[in-house]
């Protein structure tokens, strides 16, 4: 028998809106209608590149990088892609998912997204 191959790419989407007059940005925001598209842009740039069977995008609440917002989560490398569009969602869409190239540009940068705390090091 033949299995299910797993996808390449697992993307992390927050999809976390503040309410309005919150002073706390969000990546889906009611004063941004593109905000509002991303994710469904982003399935149909996958849909569109008949890449979306090895491609999973997932939609999540809160990734803790409001101030940087939109925002996706890539794995596996551990990628966050922030201040998205749908412009630089098909940039990723091509150089990355399909070219297997980090589109650098939008990367998170290093001071904001450190290296993981290795959990076994603050386990009691």
């Amino acid at each position: 028998m033949i299995g299910m191959p797993q996808p390449a790419f697992y993307v992390f989407k927050c999809q976390q809106s503040a309410p309005p007059g919150m002073p706390k940005p969000s990546c889906v925001s009611q004063s941004n209608p593109e905000s509002q598209q991303l994710m469904q842009h982003l399935s149909q740039s996958l849909m569109m590149k008949g890449i979306i069977a090895t491609v999973s995008p997932i939609q999540t609440s809160c990734l803790n990088r409001c101030q940087q917002g939109p925002v996706i989560l890539v794995e596996p490398g551990h990628t966050m892609y922030v201040g998205l569009t749908k412009e630089k969602i098909d940039r990723i869409v091509e150089e990355h998912f399909v070219g297997g190239n980090v589109v650098t540009d939008y990367v998170i940068g290093d001071e904001l997204w450190a290296d993981p705390i290795d959990p076994a090091s603050m386990a009691r």
